[in-house]
């Protein structure tokens, strides 16, 4: 069989809108997308990030795990950045949930989509 492929909202948006990090620590990140369970469909996940504030802000982005560094993805947004790549189509399935939180709250816009890939 072939696999299908669907484009779809990340699951922490509502209707596609962009997603804001409310949060500063790794004890209450903001969900911005949970994969389906199983290990025979995958999400390929695309997340950009933009800072609306004066300041440079770290975001980290706990990706598929949450006690690990290894699981971080960690990138310092200029000070009114428009939107950056921070998470350049990587698979996760399984249930695996992206979250993430910011050196300062309500700062840190994300958005992007995920390309659902049914086996």
């Amino acid at each position: 069989t072939m696999a299908t492929y669907s484009k779809e909202f990340l699951s922490g948006s509502t209707n596609g809108k962009n997603i804001s990090i409310t949060s500063t620590t790794a004890g209450s990140p903001v969900t911005i997308h949970t994969v389906g369970s199983g290990t025979s469909n995958r999400d390929e996940i695309w997340v950009y990030a933009c800072n609306t504030s004066a300041s440079a802000v770290v975001l980290t982005v706990q990706f598929g795990g949450t006690t690990d560094q290894d699981d971080y993805i960690e990138l310092e947004l200029a000070a009114d950045s428009g939107m950056t790549l921070i998470v350049p189509g990587f698979l996760l399935d399984n249930s695996l949930i992206v979250k993430a939180h910011a050196a300062s709250a309500n700062v840190i816009n994300v958005n992007g989509f995920v390309n659902r890939i049914t086996a």
